[in-house]
């Protein structure tokens, strides 16, 4: 099998192993599940319509909210709203359960923030909304957005995730803050200790609550939920509706409003190939081959451990390519860091495990190698999902090992 790395010319770049008729997927343990090479290959590319098909009911501007948040939304540049934003904002308003089923990348964020600033201006009770979120890096990015559309409305947040040193958390909670945003693990420390209270909240947001029941934090949910008034408005919005969604929306939500945005799986836009190597030394130098080439403008590389991905972005500096990691040894001030040089474009390359790379929202990804492979064919969907985004198309490629 060959990789063909297509340019505007119609001629092509070909990476070909010297064996070709048979390949094997690697195991590191018991719960990596065997997927067929076939299903890495995706050569008939459709356009990724998500945004351009959707008509809004809605302009920004329709919205009932207050004139310095529509001012900070103008001033962000938005005007249209997408499909989940369109449809989910005014159940927000009007104080609905919602279940929000959208993929990655649509503006979920927005569709739960701007009905919660809304409120907060009339209310400004403190630590009335709780956002859980599965990583650290979306909780970060959650507080970015939430700054963004508050500015100049005297309402703040605290981010209570891992990877921080935790008391510089519980400042920020002792300093009463309007919103508290953080992943299931660090809050339920604080909860435990008796720091976080959560007898206030009135507004409950479950963000990417699929991938907090996939990343094993169901019990921690549970925990802190059962601490929160019944008498509250919950927003959960997901990309699937599992059956682990399907027993939160029992057991949390009263009569929730369902709306699904969901389209074409995330695949179906993203040009898919493998690339056959022979051993490590042969796969290391197609790898460098590869990003030496202009076509690969902005790459997200996965790999299976943290030890392994600081080692090959490492490598890789050495070779004259700019690139980050980030991984679970990282501290937050590091990752962050790695992630503003990466987003900015002053790092080629962001190298990263599936577990700190979840929910991260990076515009004009180019390229998503899966320089070792996923453990399941989720973990797969999920890792090609942050090329492609925003309407366009993407490539992504996965190593794959030759007898």
């Amino acid at each position: 099998m060959t990789y063909e790395n297509k340019r505007p010319n119609g001629s092509a770049r070909k990476f070909r192993p010297k064996h070709q008729h048979m390949f094997k997927q690697k195991h590191s343990g018991n719960k990596k599940q065997y997927i067929n090479p076939a299903r890495f290959v995706n050569r008939n590319v459709v356009a990724n319509e998500t945004t351009a098909k959707y008509v809004p009911q809605h302009h920004f501007s329709d919205f009932a909210l207050n004139n310095p948040l529509k001012q900070n939304i103008a001033a962000a540049g938005f005007e249209a709203p997408s499909a989940i934003q369109d449809q989910t904002i005014p159940l927000g308003l009007a104080g609905r359960d919602v279940i929000g089923l959208a993929n990655t990348g649509t503006g979920k964020t927005a569709a739960f923030l701007l009905p919660i600033l809304q409120k907060l201006y009339t209310t400004r009770t403190f630590q009335s909304v709780l956002i859980m979120s599965p990583t650290r890096e979306l909780a970060q990015q959650i507080d970015t957005e939430f700054k963004k559309f508050s500015a100049g409305m005297k309402l703040y947040s605290a981010v209570c995730v891992g990877g921080v040193n935790i008391n510089g958390q519980i400042r920020q909670i002792k300093r009463n803050p309007h919103v508290i945003i953080g992943t299931p693990g660090r809050l339920k420390d604080l909860l435990n200790q008796g720091i976080l209270r959560l007898h206030a909240i009135d507004t409950l947001v479950l963000d990417e609550a699929d991938r907090m029941l996939d990343m094993g934090f169901v019990n921690d949910i549970r925990a802190i939920v059962g601490q929160i008034p019944t008498e509250r408005q919950t927003l959960c919005f997901s990309a699937t509706m599992s059956d682990g969604i399907k027993g939160i929306v029992h057991d949390f939500m009263k009569n929730p409003e369902l709306v699904s945005v969901k389209v074409s799986e995330t695949n179906d836009h993203i040009y898919q190939d493998v690339v056959a190597f022979n051993d490590d030394s042969h796969k290391k130098d197609l790898l460098l081959e590869m990003l030496q080439q202009s076509e690969f403008e902005k790459v997200i590389i996965f790999g299976e451990t943290k030890f392994g991905v600081q080692r090959l972005s490492d490598n890789l500096r050495k070779q004259g390519i700019n690139s980050e990691a980030i991984h679970g040894n990282k501290s937050q001030s590091q990752r962050n860091r790695a992630l503003a040089t990466f987003k900015s474009d002053a790092a080629k390359v962001l190298v990263a495990t599936d577990v700190a790379a979840r929910g991260l929202d990076i515009p004009n990804v180019s390229h998503v190698i899966n320089f070792d492979q996923p453990q399941s064919y989720d973990d797969y969907v999920h890792r090609i999902g942050r090329t492609g985004r925003g309407g366009k198309t993407g490539t992504a490629l996965t190593f794959v090992k030759t007898n």
